[in-house]
């Protein structure tokens, strides 16, 4: 059986690893003013940031329609005998709906995915089935995998201001400018397919860093040594350092990979955001 696997562009996996692995890419949509791009295709990061800058606003994201993920799954399937897509969370778009309805054009061949995450940590569920399929299983046996593997997955991140997130309605003023003033940095973690604030870091992101990656040494003391991503918006090279080489110390991954997320995920977050991410057990 000739599987094919695809994403939304939320997976934030890179051009080497896409490239590397043939996994098919659906593009979501940011709106700047009134113009739409590619995530991923005729956009970058630096454009959102410099769009933020000018207008004091965040871009506008889209999900797919149920006719675009069609025409998608039917490119995708040529030479195949089965698809199976990854959704970013349904509880942060509805991507995955109109994904369901549209698989159901293709008479079973088309199997759609709730990652239940977003960024890497969707990326991390896509390199798994990446991984199964080529130890020989079924498409059907790889969505059940993936599914019981969903709920182990840490996606967490820290932004270094809550500035995005005041824009995007997710902070208030009071409580970004008390960050600001603080300088306080919250945990940001994906909870059954929702971000939720769990804890706050004090001081520079680089001492934050290090806490929150020894925090993540802490609570998951068994985990998927396969691989770990480290994902960040642009970050510092001297943060994106530190992280590696705290990575590095305090677990045993056979590979941290560096990915820088795409502008779907930069629209939310912010420049300097960084996170840890890998699968628990």
């Amino acid at each position: 059986m000739k599987i094919k696997i695809t994403s939304d562009s939320t997976c934030d996996l890179g051009d080497k690893l896409i490239t590397k692995n043939d996994i098919g890419i659906f593009a979501l949509q940011v709106i700047l003013g009134e113009k739409s791009f590619r995530d991923g295709i005729d956009i970058v990061p630096q454009d959102i940031f410099d769009y933020v800058a000018a207008n004091g606003i965040l871009p506008k994201t889209a999900a797919g329609s149920t006719d675009e993920y069609a025409d998608f799954f039917k490119k995708q399937l040529e030479g195949n005998d089965a698809l199976i897509h990854f959704n970013i969370s349904s509880k942060a778009s509805s991507s995955h709906s109109a994904a369901c309805i549209a698989a159901k054009n293709f008479g079973g061949k088309v199997h759609v995915v709730d990652s239940k995450a977003l960024s890497t940590g969707q990326g991390l569920l896509v390199m798994k089935a990446c991984d199964l399929r080529g130890q020989g299983l079924t498409a059907e046996e790889i969505v059940e995998r993936i599914n019981k593997l969903a709920p182990l997955v840490n996606t967490s991140f820290v932004p270094d201001d809550l500035n995005y997130l005041h824009k995007g309605g997710r902070c208030s003023l009071a409580a970004m400018l008390g960050a600001k003033v603080l300088k306080l940095h919250p945990l940001i973690e994906e909870d059954d397919g929702q971000l939720v604030a769990k804890k706050k870091y004090m001081g520079s992101m680089e001492r934050c860093i290090k806490t929150y990656i020894n925090d993540l040494r802490m609570q998951y003391r068994r985990y998927d040594r396969t691989r770990c991503f480290i994902t960040h918006s642009s970050a510092d090279k001297g943060l994106v350092d530190i992280a590696k080489k705290a990575v590095s110390e305090m677990f045993e991954f056979d590979e941290v990979i560096e990915t820088v997320a795409g502008s779907i995920i930069t629209s939310h977050c912010g420049r300097n955001t960084l996170g840890v991410l890998f699968i628990s057990e």
